[in-house]
């Protein structure tokens, strides 16, 4: 049974989802979304076949893909301000379900397992990092849904690898639409261009890892970074967990 239909057999939409999603994740027992056995929303042996986002892969916004140099040809013509972006998945078949279920159908009961997927990538990576800051939501989106799901994946990844979260550093200062909307890399560095704001005495002199659910283009992370860098940030690097190709 997917997330999708476990919602779907709830009858709950918008704000209704949000108030029951505890209630949903209790008389639900966990189900995987790719082969649909008892025990996770991610069996081992759907684990063991997430598409991987494997080498070569642009240096700066880690797209995949056959490069001629370190930078793929985007970067190449406008490189990304940001250090880097790294994530360990392509954002396809049960990974975009069960990112879409943290996202969108209020599933907060995913978080962990995602999290511990990140903590995992990071153990492997040597991403320089001294604490852990979420790409933050406007705050009339996220009273809209409820919370923010970069947020949580933050706190749980930070559990599991002993990094301290920061969701003060940076603030969301302008409501954007959704980058969804935006077909073009263009488009969706317009879209977030001046949106973030970061607080100088929590990001002076800081290696700060930015965590988010997925990777498009990179033009969020990119606007998170120079407000985290002109605050003083010695490095920012961006990791989501899954990457669009």
């Amino acid at each position: 049974m997917s997330i999708a239909s476990i919602l779907a057999r709830t009858a709950v939409t918008s704000g209704a989802a949000r108030l029951a999603s505890a209630t949903v994740d209790l008389l639900f027992p966990k189900r995987c979304v790719g082969c649909d056995r008892e025990g996770a929303f991610l069996c081992q042996k759907c684990l063991a076949e997430l598409p991987r986002v494997e080498p070569p892969f642009c240096f700066l916004c880690g797209q995949p893909g056959r490069l001629m140099m370190r930078l793929c040809p985007s970067c190449w013509e406008r490189p990304l301000e940001i250090d880097g972006i790294r994530a360990p998945y392509r954002m396809e078949g049960a990974i975009r379900q069960v990112v879409h279920g943290l996202k969108y159908q209020y599933v907060r009961a995913l978080a962990p397992d995602l999290g511990h997927l990140l903590s995992e990538f990071i153990a492997g990576s040597n991403l320089p990092a001294d604490v852990l800051v979420p790409v933050p939501l406007h705050p009339r989106r996220e009273r809209s849904r409820g919370y923010n799901q970069s947020l949580l994946l933050a706190r749980e990844t930070g559990k599991v690898v002993g990094l301290p979260v920061d969701d003060k550093a940076l603030r969301r200062i302008r409501a954007t639409p959704s980058q969804a909307r935006s077909s073009s890399q263009k488009e969706r560095r317009a879209n977030v261009a001046n949106a973030f704001a970061a607080e100088t005495s929590l990001a002076e002199g800081r290696r700060i890892l930015l965590v988010d659910d997925v990777c498009t283009t990179g033009a969020t992370p990119e606007a998170c970074a120079i407000a985290l860098k002109e605050a003083g940030a010695t490095s920012v690097w961006g990791l989501t967990l899954a990457r669009e190709v």
